[in-house]
């Protein structure tokens, strides 16, 4: 463990340390004073234990320079208040904080369940034996949301895909251009539809089909996807880049088709694109 972490004295020569790193050459006693929270004199007594420590090296009045000794064992500290960072993060809060599941069944408070991602949602079922685990802090009917802590183990997703169907712009005939029945066949087995610019609004308007925002569509799908859900984005032309960038950033498997008009006998859509985003299963840490 870090000494900063064992004893007051150590805590702040650290953050003295840190200080005149921050600000050298020209150090100002009492502004550090202000930033640590002690007196002038006591930051004084600090320095000159720091330099006859070999940690700083005082080059003229109020200037000093943190030496190789002292950027190393600011190092190591750091290092060691990283570990007990991680520790509380990883370790501890995880075990204690709190998230939203839906019950497969009646479950009482104090129940160990087993979690499974459904339809992108999580899902919790009073027994002990999946990967994943967590213990109810709520009582709950079936369907109804309970609160669940203590997780443990992963939950295995097989991550969505996301097909970005480009239509054209206004100009170029937008959804005029653009096959409802084929729009349709498109968005048929996926759960999330998404659109990106007016065109693909009105396309799929014009194809009776549901889209569920208009807005952030690339971080949408993205979204659903990270969590096993299939999604469709229709973007128009010019608003496909920020869509597979959104996509490409969040590391999803992706297709760019371009929907065409039945009218000129090309009936179905042809892939421009195709990314990987890895092995078609992952494993996740428990839900946060």
């Amino acid at each position: 463990m870090s000494g900063a972490l064992e004893d007051k004295r150590t805590a702040t020569r650290f953050r003295i340390l840190v200080e005149i790193a921050d600000r050298q050459p020209a150090v100002s006693q009492g502004e550090i004073a202000e930033a640590v929270g002690v007196t002038s004199q006591a930051v004084s007594e600090y320095i000159r234990e720091l330099v006859a420590d070999g940690y700083v090296d005082k080059e003229a009045r109020s200037r000093y320079r943190v030496t190789k000794e002292g950027v190393d064992w600011l190092f190591q500290e750091a290092k060691g208040l990283r570990r007990f960072a991680e520790h509380v993060t990883d370790d501890v809060l995880e075990s204690v904080q709190e998230d939203a599941a839906i019950a497969t069944a009646a479950i009482d408070a104090g129940d160990t369940v087993t979690l499974t991602l459904r339809d992108g949602l999580l899902h919790a079922t009073p027994d002990d034996a999946g990967p994943a685990t967590g213990v109810a802090t709520t009582s709950a009917a079936a369907g109804a949301d309970v609160s669940v802590t203590g997780f443990e183990g992963v939950i295995e997703i097989d991550p969505g895909e996301v097909t970005v169907v480009q239509v054209p712009s206004a100009r170029a005939g937008g959804s005029q251009a653009v096959s409802p029945d084929e729009l349709r066949a498109i968005c048929a087995d996926v759960e999330v539809v998404v659109a990106a610019g007016v065109e693909a609004v009105v396309t799929l308007r014009t194809a009776e089909v549901d889209a569920e925002t208009s807005f952030a569509a690339g971080d949408v799908a993205a979204a659903a996807a990270a969590r096993g859900v299939d999604a469709v984005v229709v973007a128009t032309a010019d608003l496909v880049g920020r869509v597979t960038d959104a996509l490409r950033d969040s590391d999803v498997l992706y297709e760019v088709t371009e929907a065409r008009s039945g009218e000129n006998g090309a009936g179905g859509s042809g892939d421009t694109e195709r990314t990987s985003a890895g092995d078609a299963e992952t494993e996740n840490d428990a839900p946060r």
